[in-house]
């Protein structure tokens, strides 16, 4: 039997206009700007209130701790807004858009995959709708202003050394991570050291993902912090008078994108912040839309509950006023097994040993969900060909003992067919209880914060700020940035701020290398260990392998 790849699949598949897409929702023709056939932007304000409390079920996906062996939260949320349409249930899906940098490198693009995509997958996966672009476009303008201001004679009396702002690039591109410019003499700028970001990590890129309409966006941009003037006081993009040319800039970027999955569910792909050095959810304004026109608004969060669904609960919750009404926990055999002890090269044998030994990360996953941030959840075992009954039943057990439900999703391979089962459980979730719950108070201290994140979501015993962190921390909070909520930078590989401790660790202490404040964005950001704002491609990047014909047909996206 010959499988075919993620692109081979989309393009078999005839789309629907996204005219007659919309439509089944209810969205009105005259509030779509059509980009061809197949994909629009929505003009937000041409459309009644998105605050109506008359809302539609908000479903959260999230999942265990990554591993190499892959997990496939998008494709099974993908799959579950076609399995709701598919029992006649008015559903849509919102995700965050592909940054070109993963594309190119190891993970690939993030668009679903097999038989529950979205498509146009190889325009969602590249340039989209252009919102990428205007978002880089507006960052590196900022970086121009400032720069300029300060070869203009320095008015604001900016300390080059104490500059925050970086320019981006949506690429992964290591060479460009610690760079020195405006050289060769003062016709050219003045000389400091710099350093670029990938485009995902840029702080313009999280505000237009929180913003709820035009007018927030600008004032949201004002705010931003480009670095601090020689008295210590910060100085921001408004002092630069940039708010507003940004602005304009991004008008059309911030109006969500809707394109279609393979089974013509509508689906809402808007904005992508990094999920460590940003929070990693679509925009406000894409979820508050599919919750305004679904009975059941699917979305997601990066990387797994420890790390993506935390900063979906206690940042875009909180500023959104959002709360989920259900959480699906995605986990793979496969990924147990790694949990488990078992290396990559031999996840294909059973070892109903190793998924025993795995099983406390999904455990404490489901511990968070259900007593930390109070929602109800069920596990969906994102279905691999390797996986035995004994495997599956060892699962099933464990979850059976905290009182959670286990659906089999074989959506890679049957598309909402495959998700039915997880559907109707979705659905009856939903019809529960929720003690919907932050981590931690707004009114909390910076280090109360910190220290509740590693002490109940990671099960550490708590933080160890860095002196530089312990000096950011006591300006933060006489600057007035108390109250704002932590956005935690680490990876993703692991409870701790140690990528090589699986499982669910205990007993460790997260060190806090760096305090830094998104005044935009309204977070601060906690990076611990080596967490990196520019990545860099691997030995063999994906890249390499991506071609198109004489006919212009794409092919090695995935």
């Amino acid at each position: 039997m010959t499988i075919l790849s993620d692109i081979e699949i989309a393009n078999q598949v005839e789309m629907l206009p996204i005219k007659e897409v919309a439509n089944k929702l209810g969205i009105p023709e005259d509030s779509l700007s059509l980009y061809g056939n197949y994909k629009a932007k929505i003009n937000v304000s041409k459309l009644n209130d998105l605050e109506d409390t008359n809302r539609g079920k908000l479903i959260l996906v999230t999942a265990i701790t990554p591993t190499p062996a892959g997990e496939g939260k998008t494709t099974t949320s993908v799959g579950l807004v076609d399995a709701l349409s598919k029992i006649d249930k008015k559903a849509a899906i919102a995700l965050r858009e592909p940054s070109l940098g993963p594309v190119f490198g190891v993970k690939g693009g993030a668009a679903g995959g097999g038989y529950a995509q979205v498509v146009p997958m190889e325009d969602i996966n590249l340039h989209f709708t252009g919102d990428f672009h205007a978002i880089g476009a507006a960052n590196n303008l900022l970086a121009a202003m400032l720069d300029n201001h300060i070869h203009q004679g320095n008015a604001l009396g900016i300390d080059s050394r104490r500059i925050t702002w970086k320019r981006v690039v949506d690429m992964n591109d290591r060479q460009l991570r610690h760079v020195v410019d405006g050289l060769q003499g003062r016709v050219n700028g003045v000389p400091r050291e710099d350093g670029f970001d990938i485009t995902v990590a840029s702080e313009i890129m999280a505000v237009l993902c929180l913003a709820n309409n035009i007018t927030d966006l600008k004032e949201k941009l004002s705010q931003i912090i480009i670095g601090y003037s020689f008295e210590g006081k910060p100085v921001t993009a408004k002092d630069l008078k940039a708010e507003g040319v940004m602005t304009a800039l991004l008008k059309e970027a911030i109006q969500p994108n809707i394109v279609q999955t393979l089974e013509h569910s509508p689906a809402f792909i808007h904005g992508g912040p990094f999920a460590n050095i940003a929070h990693g959810c679509n925009s406000v304004l894409a979820t508050k839309l599919a919750l305004k026109y679904a009975d059941y608004a699917v979305t997601e969060a990066g990387f797994g509950a420890d790390l993506g669904a935390e900063k979906f609960v206690d940042i875009k919750c909180r500023l959104a006023n959002l709360s989920p009404d259900a959480v699906v926990l995605v986990a793979t055999i496969r990924a147990l097994k790694m949990h488990g002890g078992m290396k990559k090269a031999d996840l294909a044998n059973e070892s109903v040993d190793a998924v025993i030994k795995g099983l406390p990360n999904l455990e404490k996953h489901l511990s968070n969900i259900q007593e930390v941030y109070g929602m109800p959840v069920v596990v969906a075992i994102n279905k691999f060909p390797t996986d035995t009954e004994a495997e599956l039943e060892a699962v099933k057990k464990a979850c059976q003992q905290r009182n959670v439900d286990v659906a089999l999703s074989d959506v890679w391979a049957n598309g909402g067919a495959g998700g039915v089962d997880l559907a109707n459980k979705v659905i009856e979730l939903t019809e529960r209880q929720s003690n919907f719950s932050f981590v931690y108070e707004g009114t909390d201290s910076i280090e109360e914060k910190l220290t509740k994140i590693v002490q109940k979501v990671y099960g550490g015993k708590g933080v160890e700020l860095a002196p530089v962190a312990r000096k950011e921390l006591a300006e933060l909070e006489k600057l007035g940035f108390g109250e704002y909520p932590i956005c935690m930078a680490k990876t993703q590989y692991s409870f701790s701020d140690d990528a090589t401790l699986l499982g669910a660790p205990t007993d460790f202490t997260v060190k806090i290398r760096n305090l830094r404040v998104s005044a935009g964005a309204g977070f601060i950001v906690a990076l611990t260990g080596a967490v990196m704002t520019m990545p860099g491609l691997p030995k063999s990047p994906a890249a390499e392998r991506i071609d198109v014909d004489s006919e212009g047909n794409i092919s090695g996206l995935f």
